[in-house]
């Protein structure tokens, strides 16, 4: 087992500073990756939101004119009858 250094020399230092900078890169890096993904899974929600959107006025245009079709005959019985 290794003993503790009591004092650092300057190019120790200088490795150690070296080390975390080289680091804190690879971090920034992985940070900036996961944005990126984030950026794609609010650009899949929007896109979503817009289907779902799209499908809820196609319901509910579908039921307002099977009601008003439903109504229609109902109505064209009842003259009739």
């Amino acid at each position: 087992m290794q003993t503790m250094r009591e004092s650092w020399t300057d190019e120790r230092l200088d490795d150690l500073k070296g080390s975390m900078n080289e680091r804190f890169d690879q971090v920034e890096t992985r940070f900036k990756q996961v944005d990126a993904r984030f950026d794609r899974v609010e650009s899949d929600i929007s896109e979503l939101r817009k289907t779902m959107t799209q499908g809820f006025i196609a319901l509910a245009t579908i039921t307002t004119t099977s009601f008003f079709s439903l109504a229609g005959l109902l109505i064209a019985l009842l003259v009739s009858a």
